[in-house]
């Protein structure tokens, strides 16, 4: 029987395959970046093994499983398991706790099918606790500097040019704001914290040691920033993003409508346009308060109107006046006072190409 396998790091860095043998239920609230789901037992029969196990004990619960997971069943998960071994020869596979259910699955294969594989030692809440504390360490011991800036002003360009760059909005798959929805939806917040851990934890083994973040809320749509990070975050230098209104105005036009209208039919078809319309008046719904009833309506009818003429021509100008407003009107005054608050953080300023030079020329000094 090969060893049990506890170097959670070499797993991560090295994306080792990995073969989930935890229920699906378990498996949706959280996996790690690329994992296939193969269970010893479905939902409904980890419910019932669970439910005997309270009332009559393990061994019970032991001898029910092998009631439930036999014969032809048994064979096809066996076969299952056993395609993924072969087809993954530097992989592994593990449950939750590193327990009886990979200890049954690794077992079976070897019995089976007469594959040694490997299981991982602690199971997925070993590695889970190794992705979280990567996170805290870095938190800790790297040093951030923060990019903020105007809504539009391209952040996620500037941060997709950067060798350093944490990506938040990228592992939430959402742009930030009330607006930030994709077509695709968001993960899990275990997902996203894990896709976060993996990538903080492959940039510090390749020496990186100082990291460029967007200023985010705790918040990215329905992902949380894991709180040691966003407590550092609220500590550290910015380096403050400037652009026109001009190219602000045209910057969102392409990332909301003509870009996120694509991603609506990409993902949906037919219906991806009328989809991409709910969504664009829902997410002006959403600040309807903040926006006071006059102004809301005002932008409102400016958005209908503009989503009218693109539906009908394909035209996209109109939504220019509904996006100049909000700017002008809402999310300028916030960050402007967002600004003076952290002015004292604030270590640089300017447009594109200035902050990328700067930024690198910083990381490089660091180094």
């Amino acid at each position: 029987m090969p060893n049990d396998i506890t170097d959670y790091r070499d797993i991560f860095l090295n994306d080792r395959p990995m073969m989930d043998t935890r229920a699906p239920i378990e498996f949706h609230k959280g996996a790690f970046p690329g994992v296939i789901n193969l269970p010893l037992m479905t939902d409904i029969e980890r419910q019932r093994v669970g439910t005997c196990y309270k009332q009559q004990g393990q061994q019970a619960a032991i001898v029910l499983g092998h009631q439930l997971v036999s014969g032809e069943t048994k064979a096809q998960r066996i076969q299952a398991w056993a395609d993924f071994a072969r087809s993954h020869p530097d992989g592994v596979l593990y449950c939750f706790r590193g327990g009886l259910r990979s200890q049954i699955v690794q077992q079976w294969l070897k019995d089976e099918a007469g594959i040694d594989y490997p299981r991982v030692g602690g199971g997925y809440k070993a590695m889970r606790t190794f992705l979280l504390e990567t996170v805290e360490q870095a938190a800790a011991q790297c040093d951030l500097v923060l990019l903020g800036g105007m809504t539009g002003t391209g952040k996620t360009e500037v941060l997709a040019r950067l060798d350093n760059a944490l990506d938040l909005e990228g592992y939430a798959n959402h742009r930030g704001s009330s607006f930030g929805k994709r077509a695709t939806g968001q993960p899990s917040n275990i997902d996203f914290e894990n896709l976060l851990a993996v990538d903080v934890l492959k940039k510090r083994a390749a020496g990186i040691e100082q990291f460029v973040l967007e200023d985010e809320s705790r918040m990215v749509g329905s992902c949380a920033v894991p709180l040691p990070l966003y407590q550092r975050m609220q500590q550290v230098p910015m380096v403050w993003l400037e652009d026109s209104l001009e190219r602000r105005v045209e910057r969102i036009l392409r990332d909301y409508v003509v870009n996120l209208c694509a991603e609506f039919i990409d993902v949906h078809g037919d219906e991806g346009f009328s989809l991409f319309s709910e969504r664009l008046l829902a997410s002006l719904d959403n600040i309807h308060k903040r926006l006071g009833g006059d102004r809301h309506r005002r932008l409102m009818d400016i958005m209908e109107a503009a989503l009218a003429e693109q539906a009908s021509t394909g035209a996209v100008d109109l939504h220019r006046g509904w996006i100049d407003g909000l700017l002008r009107e809402y999310y300028d005054p916030m960050y402007v006072f967002q600004r003076e608050k952290k002015g004292g953080r604030i270590e640089f300023a300017g447009e594109h190409a200035a902050v990328l030079a700067y930024l690198r020329e910083r990381a490089a000094r660091q180094g």
